[in-house]
């Protein structure tokens, strides 16, 4: 699997597009939306009584739904290189299916205008197509996440994985960009780590150095300065973006070997990990969504699906913390979104790799 992302930001802009491209044949797919505003494509299709069996790539967007055209460039880009459903004698003759879903993050460069498009969309597939095997992926304000906003924070792209005892990986990429807080609001603890997001990890590995736990004055600070920050964003937008909108978006990959049910179960089970990352969730001004992706290259053995079904809710977990630990503030006319390191005084850039147990 790879990933490629394609953003704009400055005069106005503020938005990008990520696309997770799956290996030559594509992969087994399949999406759980939960959120009650979803804006989406093809996602139909991937329902297990219907036919496509695989797809090759997914598109992740700003710009509510009109970040959908970008899906277009993608599948622009998929039919060039022959890759898609066959529908005639002609190698070249190729419909791709391209599932798409999108985030809202219009006007917060300050142009409600400013918004991915076809040729965004194909720039970031082409930016996948020549990432080299096993790269780092970029996080925190690229790609889906560059506008992304979590309960007022700045949001964005985060990256986590595992691999079970058998050898099986499990990897997820989100989309961080919540109605709902993604820290207990009592003590400043980022929720996903309150679920143990990073178990196991020594002080020394903690990305940052972040604390367990904040100090009550440190704490009552950041509140305070938050509470600024979005009082300070409602004067620069004064009835531009009322309610919140937003939306988390994830593609759940394994190199295992599911049937699409299977892969639908997968996504499903993943979104209890944003559950205990962003609280409250699903909420009728999200339109969560959670992709799965199975290439297929290792059989479960007996048993281990329910594993996999955890570790994709426990990854989930982990890349809602990371994107959030990898952003920075953002302060321009569509408005003022600090991030957490920010507010909590971690000036040192997070290594985002570290600390996690990634496979």
């Amino acid at each position: 699997m790879r990933v490629g992302h394609a953003q704009r930001t400055g005069d106005g802009w503020l938005t990008g597009t990520t696309v997770v491209l799956a290996p030559a044949g594509g992969a087994v797919t399949a999406v759980d939306v939960r959120g009650g505003g979803p804006g989406t494509r093809e996602t139909d299709a991937l329902d297990p009584r219907n036919a496509v069996e695989r797809v090759d790539a997914i598109t992740l967007s700003g710009g509510s739904a009109f970040g959908l055209a970008a899906a277009t460039g993608v599948a622009e880009w998929l039919e060039e290189q022959g890759r898609g459903v066959p529908v005639g004698p002609d190698p070249a003759q190729v419909v791709p299916v391209v599932p798409a879903a999108v985030l809202f993050d219009l006007g917060r460069g300050g142009r409600w205008r400013a918004r991915p498009d076809a040729p965004m969309g194909r720039e970031a597939v082409e930016a996948a197509a020549r990432t080299e095997l096993g790269a780092e992926v970029p996080q925190g304000s690229v790609g889906a996440g560059t506008g992304a906003v979590a309960g007022g924070l700045k949001g964005g792209i985060g990256s986590a994985s595992a691999k079970l005892p058998s050898g099986t990986t499990v990897g997820v990429i989100a989309a961080v960009n919540a109605a709902g807080s993604v820290l207990d609001p009592g003590t400043g603890v980022l929720y996903g780590e309150l679920y143990g997001a990073l178990s196991g990890a020594r002080p020394s590995e903690r990305p940052g150095g972040l604390p367990l736990t904040p100090g009550e004055a440190e704490h009552a600070a950041a509140q305070r300065r938050l509470t600024e920050a979005s009082a300070e964003t409602g004067r620069r937008t004064a009835g531009v973006l009322r309610p919140p909108l937003n939306t988390t978006l994830a593609v759940v990959a394994t190199d295992a070997r599911l049937t699409r049910p299977q892969a639908q179960k997968l996504a499903g089970t993943a979104h209890d990990g944003l559950a205990r990352a962003v609280r409250p969730v699903h909420l009728m001004h999200d339109g969560d969504s959670v992709f799965t992706m199975a290439t297929g290259e290792r059989p479960l053995a007996e048993g281990e699906l329910n594993d996999l079904l955890t570790a994709g809710a426990d990854v989930l977990t982990r890349a809602v913390v990371k994107a959030v630990l990898a952003t920075e503030t953002i302060d321009g006319p569509g408005g003022v979104f600090p991030s957490y390191r920010d507010l909590y005084g971690l000036t040192t850039s997070p290594d985002a790799s570290r600390g996690y147990g990634d496979a």
